[in-house]
């Protein structure tokens, strides 16, 4: 059981790069450090808002409308977070 919790955690750790990794990139193309004519930074962000729009959709259903601030990606690390620590909490029930 503890391999299961142990992959979760890898699973909870990948999802939480991919996001701070979405943020980042938006955040550089959005101030015209990085531009989407470049092929490398357009495949890294079209495979990013693929995995990640999906998750992004449903938690943007139960939030406010604030005009142009998206806080899904906000809400997604948090959410991923309290996951890592409610399983990190409760790793010796399940060992």
């Amino acid at each position: 059981m503890l391999s299961l919790i142990q992959i979760l955690l890898l699973v909870l750790s990948v999802a939480q790069f991919l996001v701070i990794a979405h943020i980042i990139l938006s955040w550089l193309i959005n101030f015209q450090v990085l531009s989407l004519g470049s092929p490398i930074v357009a495949s890294i962000w079209d495979g990013l808002n693929r995995l990640l729009e999906p998750a992004y959709q449903r938690i943007r259903q139960f939030l406010p409308d604030l005009g142009g601030i998206d806080l899904a990606p906000l809400v997604a690390l948090l959410a991923i977070y309290a996951l890592r620590i409610i399983i990190i909490n409760n790793m010796m029930a399940f060992v």
